[in-house]
């Protein structure tokens, strides 16, 4: 007889892990085994019909905004799964929650079953934009095209009923295309920083992924993809915490956790980028602190290749076995983001740039020669020459205009 694990039958009946756990517990499959502390279930087994009933929930999201665990149900620093008990009495609730938090502790597996738990249960229009999104995530880990447009089309057959939910689609699809640094799609509306179309509990994701489109505009206008009248260079990198640092402000005051992580981080990058080293050590240092706490590995590793190794270098004083966790999921991250960007964008992503030789790239990028990179980085014009041929020998790149497709 052929077995499958619990996880497997999980995803098989689209429902919860922990369904499929009690149900083996109370022996209500037919001819489920337990090895060790591991239960197995009959290929052909089928799920009984008193879970079936129970399968699709029927109780309204607590909150109107498809990233629950950007709202202030998560208010607690170390608190997350606390948290999530609290969201024991509306399973749809529980399991989009719980699906978050371990996509930001970097449990891709965990991530993949409750997206497909969401997707086959048909629930309601908040959860399958949060499902979608879920498996567009998984997607950018495991560097997969297909289940990239699978998560697209789910998104799309949300059953919105209001021109604000269709909104709500529109900005749930552009997000998913700027994790690959694709910012063209965005509403007209969001550009602006307008959130009047979205429920207010909506607003806390909406401010970091509005963060994350200024940055995308300003490494734009700084690498020479685009040109804005009176914007050049760093300029408007420069200008990105002003706005950021109220944001910031704001989270604390708000008590959400996640927004304040990603929006510390966000303006870290900016200031490292425009050189200010002191301002973007401090937003890390205060950023870690918050993601340590609750083991939240996975949202720091989305930002290692921003950092050029001071990312690395600030969790290190801090809790070294959390770096090599962080580092051992950074080299599953950055291939499957990179093979999965290089397919939609029909470029060529690198992956096998030093730390070193990726913030001269960048520089580069950025319009400087090199007497000025030497000075920015504090190193020998010879060593900055020959950082930029080891760069156009690993990528095959010598125009520097090329060079924003790799960074």
């Amino acid at each position: 007889m052929e077995y499958i694990s619990v996880k497997e039958a999980a995803e098989k009946w689209g429902v919860t892990l922990r369904c499929v756990q009690k149900l083996c517990s109370e022996n209500k499959i037919k001819g489920v085994v337990k090895f060790g502390k591991s239960w197995m279930i009959p290929e052909k087994a089928v799920l009984p019909s008193a879970a079936k009933k129970d399968k699709t929930p029927h109780l309204p999201m607590p909150r109107k905004s498809p990233f629950l665990d950007m709202t202030n149900i998560y208010d607690v620093p170390g608190k997350a799964d606390e948290c999530a008990e609290k969201l024991i009495n509306n399973p749809e609730a529980y399991q989009l929650f719980k699906a978050q938090i371990s996509y930001r502790r970097g449990e891709i597996d965990e991530v993949y079953a409750h997206a497909r738990y969401f997707l086959n249960a048909h629930s309601g229009f908040y959860a399958i934009i949060g499902g979608g999104m879920l498996l567009a995530q998984c997607a950018i880990w495991r560097g997969d095209i297909y289940l990239w447009n699978e998560a697209k089309r789910h998104i799309c057959e949300a059953p919105c009923q209001t021109e604000h939910e269709r909104e709500l689609i529109s900005l749930a699809l552009a997000i998913i295309d700027s994790s690959i640094y694709d910012n063209k799609d965005y509403p007209e509306w969001f550009k602006m920083g307008n959130f009047e179309v979205l429920p207010s509990e909506a607003h806390p994701s909406a401010k970091v992924f509005y963060v994350k489109y200024l940055y995308m505009a300003a490494f734009a206008i700084a690498s020479g993809q685009f040109e804005v009248d009176g914007m050049q260079g760093l300029a408007l990198m420069r200008l990105i915490p002003n706005t950021i640092e109220p944001l910031i402000t704001q989270a604390v005051v708000d008590a959400t956790i996640i927004p304040q992580i990603y929006l510390r981080m966000s303006c870290a990058v900016a200031y490292h980028n425009s050189g200010d080293r002191k301002r973007a050590i401090e937003h890390i240092d205060k950023a870690i602190k918050l993601a340590l706490e609750d083991k939240l590995y996975g949202l720091l590793t989305e930002y290692i290749r921003h950092f050029d190794g001071l990312l690395e270098d600030r969790i290190a004083q801090k809790d070294q076995p959390a770096l090599q966790k962080i580092l051992e999921l950074y080299d599953i991250y950055r291939f499957g983001w990179a093979r999965l960007s290089g397919q939609v964008k029909n470029k060529y992503v690198a992956t096998n740039l030093t730390p070193k030789e990726h913030e001269v790239a960048k520089l580069t990028a950025f319009g400087f020669g090199v007497p000025e990179i030497s000075k920015i980085l504090h190193v020998s014009e010879s060593t900055v020459k020959q950082a930029i041929v080891r760069v156009i020998n690993k990528t095959g790149i010598q125009d520097k205009n090329e060079l924003s497709y790799i960074l």
